[in-house]
């Protein structure tokens, strides 16, 4: 995982270099990542616990499939490819774009795309990736949120946010 490497991105989320991921996130470099929600036929999401073996974020609760985007690809093949790898999802129609969210430290100098999909599951989940994952409701999500923020990678607080606004 260390030696994937990563577009770097200027303030306008234009690319101006490429560099290790290592190295990006040591230094504090922008770059971009997509956030992929689930939702089932209930309106629930599917939200996945990460490894706590992660670098980032270890053992807390993340969108359904999320990652950076590697160097030379988009956020759209991005998005697919991080379902498929998390949590087995092969999807019929590409995600829908939902919105975006600026670089800030808060999402760990990542331009994130945000992406909503439709599935029942099951899923399989990676486990190099993912501790484990379960369906929530809206309220149960929020009521969660609200009162244990920490709980959640900060990443997702702000997807969920800006989703939340937009959708």
């Amino acid at each position: 995982m260390t030696g994937e490497f990563l577009d770097v991105v200027n303030g306008r989320d234009e690319v101006v270099g490429r560099r290790r991921r290592s190295e990006v996130h040591r230094l504090g470099l922008k770059h971009r990542a997509v956030h992929v929600l689930v939702f089932n036929s209930r309106g629930e999401v599917f939200l996945q616990k990460r490894s706590r073996a992660k670098d980032t974020a270890p053992g807390l609760w993340d969108s359904s499939a999320s990652g950076h985007v590697d160097s030379g690809e988009d956020y759209d093949a991005c998005a697919e490819r991080e379902l498929r790898e998390e949590i087995g999802l092969r999807v019929a129609e590409p995600p829908a774009r939902v919105a975006r969210i600026e670089a800030a430290p808060e999402t760990g100098w990542e331009f994130c795309r945000i992406y909503r999909c439709a599935s029942e599951g099951p899923f399989r989940l990676n486990p190099d990736e993912i501790e484990r994952g379960a369906w929530f409701s809206r309220e149960k999500l929020e009521h969660w949120l609200g009162e244990r923020p920490a709980d959640f990678a900060s990443s997702f607080r702000a997807v969920w946010r800006v989703f939340n606004r937009v959708a």
